[in-house]
């Protein structure tokens, strides 16, 4: 019994655990890197093990980080079957076809200016909407919450509602090769509790190994409340100053928790009821629709407003942006409008035209509600950057820059040493997804407790921290 690490290691982004047991090879999760360029270039590198030998893939959760590469996999000769919640399965599909879509379109802008060059050979994308095509006729099971599943013999898994996103989830894996029997738990990306929509994390199984992230493993949020009301208040200082307010959105969970905020201010009579709300995301379009369809993942406030007939996410003047075209006009939008597109770190997507059209207006606002990875343009903003090249432009950084860091859906330092401390003191923690201060801070926190913090293609022999209680 093996696990390595080939992702998410030394690093947030990435996420790619393989697992060695009774004669099969399991992935945990297969995620993109995000960042900068060199970093997002490791996406077409080796993956550190051959994709045809694996056996199945258990995915965590649809953010890009984890399923992001799957299509790669599966293009490179994965030939398996993925199995994971039905929420993350239809939530993965609108990720990997996003992805796929973007992917084609930097393969054509770098085989145009390749041929200006006078090069002849084309830029091929990292993968394409065919390969996703293929990497959906590999998902298999569909698995309940809190239901063991013979996945193998002598491999069983739980997943646990982690709480995070839509269908999100910790997954246990109860391990056995004659008599030696290795219980390892997975937390993926752990929620924040307290969360409108989603239900709190459930309570972790006990567990030999555990592989743990921490992306907020040094810090812990602001209270929600307060993050709350300091939205409403840069909305309605921004629409005092005659300006507008772009939000850098992530597609899942965030997008949809801040228009179920953006409904509630509208509702207590803080907003303009007709403050015109512009969803420009095609991928956040439909996974607030997916959201609609799983009502099992919520928690009873939101099951209590889809029985009373009402729209957890709906406000009187909100627009759902799908075509480019639509987009573009929003640019001519001067004052008065909350525009919500994506990424989130603005490393792609039709937030950079809108930052562009924007940020150098000092008017404006830019209001942050996520997580920002180094070497990112927003990481760049939120550091106080003068100026940020977006589009082939040097823009000035003159809109006035809110970063409100209570909306994380990820669980910070104290909720993850809360998690941890559940798991039943096991002979090992690894730690993973983290920037290094974030590491090392938590594995301070977690020590005398053994930890290790694996470093990228590592191999652990699992059968070292054998269960002897």
């Amino acid at each position: 019994m093996h696990i390595e690490f080939h992702g998410a290691a030394g690093g947030v982004t990435g996420s790619c655990h393989l697992i060695e047991a009774a004669g099969k090879r399991l992935l945990i999760d297969c995620g993109m890197y995000q960042g900068g360029r060199e970093l997002e270039a490791q996406n077409a590198e080796p993956f550190g093990f051959d994709p045809a030998g694996i056996d199945y893939v258990l995915l965590t959760h649809a953010h890009l980080d984890h399923c992001g590469r799957l299509p790669l996999l599966t293009k490179r000769g994965f030939r398996g079957e993925i199995i994971t919640t039905g929420a993350s399965r239809d939530l993965a599909k609108i990720v990997m076809m996003d992805a796929a879509h973007l992917a084609e379109e930097e393969s054509r802008r770098l085989t145009h200016k390749a041929r200006l060059r006078g090069e002849k050979e084309r830029i091929e994308p990292v993968y394409d909407v065919l390969d996703v095509f293929d990497t959906l006729d590999r998902f298999g099971r569909r698995i309940d919450y809190n239901k063991p599943t013979r996945i193998a013999p002598g491999i069983r898994a739980t997943f646990v509602d982690a709480g995070h996103i839509l269908g999100s989830a910790c997954i246990l894996l109860q391990l056995r090769e004659g008599e030696r029997r290795v219980r390892v738990l997975f937390s993926g990306d752990l929620g924040n509790k307290g969360r409108p929509i989603l239900r709190d994390p459930a309570r972790p199984p006990k567990a030999d190994v555990v592989v743990m992230e921490t992306t907020y493993g040094n810090r812990c949020h602001k209270p929600l409340p307060p993050s709350v009301e300091e939205l409403y208040q840069a909305i309605l200082d921004t629409l005092d100053r005659g300006g507008n307010v772009v939000i850098p959105t992530f597609a899942l969970e965030r997008a949809q928790e801040i228009l179920y905020f953006l409904r509630e201010g509208v509702e207590r009579k803080i907003l303009p009821r007709y403050l015109p709300v512009f969803l420009d995301s095609p991928m956040a379009i439909s996974a607030t629709e997916i959201f609609r369809r799983h009502p099992e993942c919520f928690d009873p406030e939101t099951c209590a407003i889809f029985q009373e007939g009402r729209d957890p996410f709906g406000l009187p003047n909100l627009h759902f942006v799908r075509e480019a075209a639509e987009s573009m006009r929003l640019n001519q939008i001067q004052s008065g409008a909350v525009v919500m597109a994506g990424s989130g770190m603005c490393t792609g997507g039709r937030v950079r035209h809108h930052l562009r059209h924007n940020l150098w207006r000092p008017e404006c606002s830019v209001v942050f509600v996520g997580y920002a990875a180094r070497g990112t343009p927003a990481r760049a903003i939120i550091d106080g950057a003068k100026t940020v090249h977006l589009l082939g432009k040097e823009i000035p950084v003159r809109a006035r820059i809110y970063t409100i860091g209570g909306f994380s859906a990820h669980a910070d330092r104290d909720e993850l040493l809360e998690w941890h401390r559940r798991t039943g003191n096991p002979a090992c923690t690894f730690l993973v997804h983290g920037e290094t201060e974030a590491l090392s801070a938590m594995c301070q926190r977690l020590q005398p407790a053994r930890v290790e913090i694996p470093e990228l293609h590592q191999r652990y022999d699992l059968t070292r921290y054998q269960w002897t209680r």
